[in-house]
């Protein structure tokens, strides 16, 4: 079923203007948002002064020091954001339930038949905005069409406070613009083959799929998603975190590296905090998405199942996960896995000593300290290292 009125509100650049508003003197200077103080840290955000220094997302702290000696680099605080974000969907929570958040700053909102209790969408989005801005003094963009895709690629490319797609036009609004704005396209294989065939706009993918076997050959399992997305076809729904059951974690590390044992402790603390919310939950893991973000901005993702929910059974699947996913020699920044479809787990009655069954028991001891003395109680060496704090 296709939402016939979607906001996508956009905070931009939240994580600054969050900073700004803390110490309002940052606004006229250079600065930038980086992931640690590590020499090897990188830009997560930066303000148009900082851009005109040279400097850019991704970047080396080391590097944009010695550029730089303007720039005030601040690290990345992400408790003051998650405050933020979550006094932002309070708001926008008076306008519509149906709230999706999309990353820091970014909302998906479902205003489907609000129409009759808020008048005009467009006034409607130009009263959020207002209202955001006198409850935090952020400034932020809405985009508003009939799905979820083409509201979030209005606030990507457009920069007016308020812009609408009308039902019917999403074609002829995609056609004039880059390809790279479709999210199918951030798949390696798509974005290959529209380079390799010097395709420029969207338009020239819409005249493409006209030829359909050949379209299918080019583009395999992705040229029915690249059409859709390319007519700006779009019926998923908006949905609330309270109608998603995930669970997520996720590591930025304090430097970009490519370190495998770095990476592996990373990974090996991500599956044990996962183990004990299961475990907790007496649930095993239909879907686990374990995602990881490069240094470049490229992502890549794989997907599995967890039945087993002791630390050893959910280490080894995510070690699986990552180096299926890991096929890049770039550096990672961020490892990020998602949980959802969750079943009851029932514990198996083994009569003999098996290595599961001691590693659940052991799991289990060590939840007991980590409850009592703190998460951080019980870690190995190499975690602590990767974490930056060792």
């Amino acid at each position: 079923m296709i939402n016939k009125d979607v906001f996508h509100i956009r905070l931009n650049n939240m994580v600054l203007q969050a900073e700004q508003i803390m110490d309002p003197s940052l606004k006229t200077c250079s600065v930038a948002i980086i992931s640690s103080e590590d020499p090897n840290g990188s830009v997560i955000a930066l303000s148009s002064e900082a851009k005109e220094e040279g400097i850019f997302h991704g970047m080396k702290v080391s590097l944009v020091r010695k550029m730089s000696h303007n720039t005030i680099l601040l690290p990345y605080n992400e408790s003051l954001y998650n405050s933020i974000n979550n006094h932002i969907y309070n708001i926008l929570s008076r306008y519509t339930p149906i709230i999706e958040p999309n990353g820091i700053g970014n909302y998906f909102l479902d205003m489907c038949g609000m129409d009759a209790l808020k008048g005009d969408m467009g006034n409607t989005g130009l009263s959020i905005i207002k209202h955001i801005q006198s409850q935090t003094n952020l400034s932020g963009i809405v985009g508003i069409s009939i799905n979820k895709l083409v509201s979030k690629v209005i606030t990507d490319v457009v920069s007016d406070m308020i812009h609408k797609v009308d039902n019917g036009d999403e074609k002829k609004f995609l056609s004039p613009l880059k390809p790279q704005v479709l999210p199918v396209v951030q798949e390696r294989m798509v974005n290959r083959m529209l380079k390799f065939l010097f395709i420029k706009q969207i338009k020239n993918i819409q005249e493409m799929s006209k030829q359909v076997k050949e379209f299918q050959i080019l583009f395999g399992s992705y040229a029915t998603l690249l059409v859709k997305q390319s007519n700006g076809s779009d019926q998923s729904p908006v949905m609330p975190p309270y109608y998603l059951d995930h669970i997520v974690e996720q590591t930025i590390l304090p430097k970009d590296t490519n370190d495998k044992n770095i990476l592996l402790a990373i990974v090996k603390d991500l599956a044990e905090k996962v183990a004990f919310k299961l475990r907790k939950r007496k649930q095993n893991s239909g879907r686990v998405q374990l995602e990881i973000h490069y240094s470049d901005g490229y992502k890549c993702f794989s997907l599995g199942k967890i039945d087993d929910i002791d630390d050893y059974s959910v280490i080894i699947i995510f070690k699986k996960l990552f180096f299926c996913a890991n096929k890049r020699r770039n550096r990672i920044r961020t490892i990020l896995v998602d949980l959802c479809r969750f079943s009851p787990y029932v514990e198996q009655i083994n009569l003999f000593d098996t290595y599961q069954n001691r590693s659940l028991d052991l799991s289990r001891s060590l939840e007991k300290i980590r409850l009592k003395y703190g998460a951080r109680s019980v870690q190995t060496a190499n975690i602590l290292q990767a974490l930056g704090c060792a």
